[in-house]
């Protein structure tokens, strides 16, 4: 039997260099950022050391990138995908930049910081749209599982990489050199995408009628993902488990610290790094499970089991860290692939709207489960823990009565509760099975009254031009 480039050997990887070419200039982009982010902790911190104000911080750059992603794929999908990309890097460069010239005049202050975190998690709302709907052009459709892998390891290599270079460019040279390097690393990125080849990029087509305006264009990718049945049970589960997931990973920190000490809180926090860079090789080897949606829910059970239900029982360092190793891998993984389905099943001019409502629905599940986390580890679970009343007549037994025993009995009920959503999508035949119940999208641009723009597939489709058919005049 003769070869095709996408059996096995070199030619999976054939073709691939824009895409690296892409990805080594976001993956600068992403550490000179990470490195800038830590000084801006440590700056924060050191003005009054108030636990308050670094939390302020994450939110300013957090909140933009959730509540703006709608508004941001909408514009994403308005023009060329390189276009969209080189704004995102010159806003953050712009920034930075700003920053840079205030620190050297003498004139930067503490409240630059907030406002400066706040723009540039706008400029991310844009960046993650636009990304993520150009890989489809720099890429066979066979190569998506290992592009999205290697771009989920850039952004975990930043996740170690970024906070050590920031402590030694911070301690070493201050925080005005550090803002230099992260506009190096944005010029970078910004050159990486502008000599690379898009293949078919161009913005949608304009409607026939009078166009609508950005903000009811906005809400259309939200409706695209629940009028469709398959992207509408796979999101739907994929929002279940980031709120599992997100309640369990706030509660690491604390557990950690309850019952060790920092230095076993920075072991486990890079072993979520290493996890998720481990996974992202992986998958750029590997290219993922031939049947996504059941592979998907496999790896969510073992995201669970490992992170959730491990951490649970883990009573050690090195138990911590493994548990969370495994379960950044996997969550890589899994984050790949659904990658992977929307670029695959959604067509080219809707998917920076599709790609801006699910990271709307990803960002906005954190700050709920953050701020659900806290309070009932430290008013309801950790007291009955202790006293071994409610549900730890039950636990306690499993988890025992000390510090962190009911943060501990908290993972063990996410992890319950995620496994039984997981098990729901394995039942579901539009999850398990999506792609066969849903056809890859068309080539050609979708306008919207066709029906792969309102999501239908198969009879319904057919069903939707006869009656279309049928009104013509």
């Amino acid at each position: 039997m003769t070869a095709t480039p996408t059996d096995s050997g070199p030619g999976r990887f054939a073709g691939m260099g824009p895409l690296l070419l892409v990805w080594s200039g976001q993956t600068v982009s992403l550490v000179g950022s990470a490195a800038v982010r830590f000084a801006f902790v440590v700056s924060v911190w050191s003005s009054g050391e108030k636990a308050s104000a670094v939390t302020a911080l994450s939110l300013c750059a957090l909140l933009p990138q959730a509540l703006l992603s709608p508004v941001a794929g909408a514009i994403v999908d308005r023009m060329r995908k390189r276009t969209a990309l080189q704004l995102a890097d010159a806003g953050g460069l712009l920034v930075v930049g700003c920053l840079a010239l205030l620190h050297y005049l003498g004139a930067l202050h503490p409240w630059h910081v907030y406002v400066a975190t706040a723009l540039l998690g706008a400029a991310s709302a844009f960046q993650l749209p636009a990304l993520s709907s150009a890989v489809p052009l720099l890429v066979r459709k066979d190569q998506l599982g290992r592009a999205n892998g290697l771009l989920g390891s850039a952004k975990s290599a930043a996740s170690i990489g970024g906070p050590a270079l920031g402590g030694l460019m911070l301690t070493v040279f201050g925080i005005g050199p550090t803002l230099l390097l992260d506009l190096v690393s944005y010029t970078v990125a910004l050159i990486g995408v502008r000599v690379v080849r898009l293949t078919g990029d161009r913005p949608a087509p304009p409607p026939t009628g009078p166009r609508r305006r950005i903000t009811a264009e906005s809400g259309e990718g939200l409706r695209y993902l629940f009028r469709t049945p398959g992207l509408r049970d796979l999101i739907v589960n994929f929002c279940v488990v980031n709120l599992v997931m997100v309640f369990g990973f706030a509660l690491i920190q604390p557990m950690v610290l309850l019952r060790a000490d920092k230095a076993a809180l920075a072991t486990v926090n890079t072993a979520i790094g290493i996890g998720g860079v481990a996974g992202g090789l992986l998958m750029a080897a590997w290219g993922g499970p031939r049947d996504r949606g059941r592979g998907m829910m496999l790896g969510v059970i073992g995201m669970c089991l490992s992170a959730l239900v491990g951490m649970a029982f883990a009573d050690s360092t090195a138990g911590w860290s493994a548990a969370v190793l495994i379960g950044a891998l996997l969550m890589t993984i899994v984050n790949s692939q659904m990658n992977a389905i929307v670029q695959t099943k959604v067509p080219q001019d809707w998917q920076g709207r599709v790609f801006g409502a699910v990271m709307f629905l990803g960002y906005i599940s954190v700050p709920l489960a953050t701020a659900l986390a806290g309070p009932l580890a430290d008013s309801v679970f950790e007291p009955a823990a202790a006293r071994g009343s409610g549900l730890f007549t039950v636990l306690g037994p499993l988890f025992g009565d000390g510090p962190g025993s009911g943060m501990a009995g908290m993972f063990f009920l996410a992890g319950l509760a995620g496994i039984g959503v997981s098990l729901w999508g394995l039942a579901s035949r539009n999850i398990r099975e999506i792609d066969t119940v849903m056809t890859d999208a068309d080539a050609t641009p979708v306008t919207g009254d066709t029906p792969a723009a309102q999501g239908l597939t198969g009879d319904r489709a057919e069903r939707h031009e006869e009656v279309r058919d049928e009104v013509r005049p």
